[in-house]
């Protein structure tokens, strides 16, 4: 195993096993938890600064690009879901709705930070980049390891369980988010705005397009079409943004 590589699949290693031991007791609504401490040991093993795990602010325009990625996304996905008839929002109170899909986004972003966004897009990322890591190798490797690490998530009952013919989709849906999210930490050095779209993606995507066989708001029953992470559309739109995002970032980085 190369040297540079030890300490990144240690620390890896350790949450896969961690979170599917919680998941696997019922544990699952804590079982992001152990990142935060994953990552501080981790990061101060590194000896990692603030700055070098994207512990900054940012500019605003990259939170701005944060927000817009789950607006474009999901709403594109809810746009086609009207056109083809799948919407049914006769059951929806949308005062409720409107006030769970704001404590979700503002509960996971604030989260997020200290767990999912610090650990892969904070210490992982920086543990690669200082490894010497080129920038695709560093978003390859920490989206793949983001992708396993839910592996546990949607293989046991967890209440989070797609039909089984939708897991890979949301494997490959989860690995490349995590591009997404790690693209727009790439672009302003800032897991805060990683976390923003994370928790905009998670406030509206769960909330309106529900979650494994749970119903959203939008009452859409053909996730396998139509779910932001574990339908074929909602991929395809992840993929297209990514490499959107991947575009204009080479484009900026050729620049300077």
């Amino acid at each position: 195993m190369p040297s540079f590589l030890k300490l990144p699949l240690l620390g890896v290693f350790a949450a896969i096993a961690i979170t599917t031991t919680m998941d696997a007791s019922g544990l699952v609504a804590f079982s992001a938890l152990p990142l935060f401490p994953l990552m501080v040991l981790f990061g101060y093993l590194g000896r990692f600064s603030r700055a070098e795990m994207g512990f900054a602010w940012g500019q605003w325009n990259h939170y701005a690009l944060a927000a817009l990625y789950p607006v474009v996304v999901l709403g594109l996905i809810a746009l086609s879901a009207a056109a083809a008839g799948a919407i049914d929002t006769s059951k929806a109170e949308w005062p409720h709705v409107w006030r769970n899909l704001a404590l979700l986004s503002v509960s996971t972003f604030i989260v997020a930070i200290i767990t999912e966004e610090g650990f892969f897009r904070g210490w992982l990322w920086a543990s690669l980049v200082r490894a010497g890591q080129a920038p695709a190798r560093v978003l390859i490797y920490s989206s793949i390891a983001f992708a396993v690490w839910h592996l546990s998530a949607v293989l046991l009952d967890t209440g989070f369980n797609p039909p089984p013919t939708q897991i890979p989709v949301y494997i490959v849906n989860a690995a490349v988010m995590g591009a997404i999210w790690g693209l727009l930490r790439g672009i302003s050095g800032s897991v805060l705005v990683a976390s923003l779209a994370h928790g905009l993606w998670n406030g509206g995507a769960y909330v309106l397009f529900g979650f494994g066989t749970k119903l959203g708001a939008l009452g859409i029953v053909s996730t396998a079409f139509f779910g932001p992470e574990v339908g074929i559309l909602g991929l395809a739109l992840n993929v297209m943004f990514a490499a959107a995002l991947w575009g204009w970032g080479s484009r900026k980085r050729a620049k300077l």
